[in-house]
């Protein structure tokens, strides 16, 4: 082992006060404001991964921003619902999901993933509140309308995926009151429709909605890739929707990443100031993104 000398200890102490001097000016103008963080992907099944992320929240917290989490669970559902030996049909992506399926999705999302980030936030000294879009009315849903072609004869039909859902409207009440009394809500994308039934929403949309509500000052989106990449799989540091309409249409964006950058522009759009893509693999990839000049994904903004 290399013992440490003097002059070393010196120098990691000064780059310690240097990373935070470089941090002072994001903590300033950004106290009091709000950070919509929607947590998935890798992150999800990585205790040290779940325990850096849940780190990252509870800093926030401290330095004056209030960070609201939306969790994921997909892989989650999918593994219950083998265990349980219920099969499942996916159009374009998108889970069909019929009664007895949405119990299941509500009781991953909204008990099991949903308390065990609430516990990894207390662990790391955080206050947090497991929520879902039911409780205070905080998201009404709609069922999702999709058509699909046939890529044979190109004729569209319309496809029933079931109780999945959208956000129609989102009512902030309960977040404030939690942010109010000092806690970091975590909300699970479950949520209620008009009809009183029970909806599946996907987290990025669920999310996306929510920091559109809030007026968000960031909305990130951990995925498990680096942001998005030019033609050269170099990262794009920043966009604007008209750059995303472009990339789309040369090609150089499709697949998972599309719906993502849609959530991203629906959001920035309605009322949030920036939206980030980063890959959620990355130790402290929201903090480097956020407190660093570097940055460490791609930003879009309206």
């Amino acid at each position: 082992m290399t013992a440490t000398t003097p002059a070393s200890k010196d120098a990691l102490d000064l780059s310690k006060a240097e990373v935070l001097i470089e941090a002072l000016p994001y903590f300033q103008r950004y106290a009091g404001r709000t950070f919509v963080v929607k947590y998935g992907g890798h992150a999800m099944g990585n205790a040290r991964a779940a325990r850096d992320f849940a780190e990252d929240i509870v800093l926030l917290k401290a330095v004056g921003i209030n960070p609201v989490v939306v969790h994921g669970g997909g892989p989650q559902i999918g593994e219950m619902l083998a265990r349980l030996g219920v099969e499942s049909t996916f159009v374009d992506g998108l889970r069909v999901t019929d009664e007895a399926t949405a119990k299941i999705a509500e009781m991953v999302l909204s008990g099991g993933i949903n308390k065990e980030l609430v516990g990894w936030l207390a662990s790391a000294g955080g206050k947090a509140l497991g929520l879902s879009g039911k409780d205070g009315g905080l998201v009404t849903a709609r069922k999702i309308a999709r058509t699909t072609r046939d890529p044979e004869s190109l004729i569209e039909s319309v496809v029933d995926l079931g109780f999945v859902g959208e956000p129609q409207h989102v009512d902030t009440g309960v977040i404030d009151t939690a942010v109010a009394a000092g806690m970091i809500p975590v909300i699970a994308p479950i949520a209620a429709g008009e009809d009183g039934a029970t909806y599946n929403i996907n987290a990025d949309t669920m999310a996306g909605a929510i920091a559109a509500a809030l007026g968000a000052a960031r909305l990130f989106l951990l995925t498990d890739v680096a942001g998005v990449l030019d033609a050269n799989g170099e990262l794009l540091a920043e966009l604007t929707p008209a750059d995303i309409a472009k990339l789309r249409e040369e090609g150089t964006i499709s697949g998972g990443m599309v719906p993502k950058l849609e959530t991203c522009i629906s959001a920035v759009e309605a009322g949030c100031e920036a939206a980030v893509v980063l890959d959620g693999r990355v130790p402290h990839a929201m903090l480097l993104e956020f407190f660093t000049a570097r940055g460490a994904g791609t930003l879009v903004r309206a």
